[in-house]
């Protein structure tokens, strides 16, 4: 039950950070800037997050079954694509691109993955 809450709290949370970076996008007024609000505010890349936790709540709901730990390729090879490929160096580079400095300082402050608190 825990994975279903897990996986439906993460569903939620990945189309929430969507949301408000599409709301953010939109403003004119937002042009050149980054996006600091809601669930940004606490990481560079929380859709990433949320969309890693979602197949690792997969994988606790397949290990109940006799094969189910096969599932570990689900997580292991998204990760891999977030980390290494197309999602998080790819994101930021173009975004340093874009935005400079102003980017830089969001780096230095914000947590590149998990959601957590800004640094000093």
């Amino acid at each position: 039950m825990s994975e279903i809450v897990l996986w439906f709290l993460c569903i939620c949370g990945e189309g929430l950070s969507d949301l408000q970076l599409k709301l953010f996008k939109k403003d004119p007024a937002n042009k050149g800037k980054v996006c600091q609000k809601g669930l940004w505010n606490y990481s560079r890349h929380p859709n990433y997050f949320f969309q890693l936790m979602i197949w690792v709540s997969v994988l606790i709901f397949a290990l109940g079954s006799k094969y189910g730990w096969i599932a570990v390729v689900c997580p292991l090879s998204i990760g891999y694509l977030i980390f290494k490929v197309t999602g998080i160096p790819m994101t930021e580079e173009q975004a340093l691109r874009s935005k400079g400095e102003a980017y830089k300082e969001y780096q230095r402050t914000t947590s590149a993955f998990i959601p957590w608190f800004k640094k000093k």
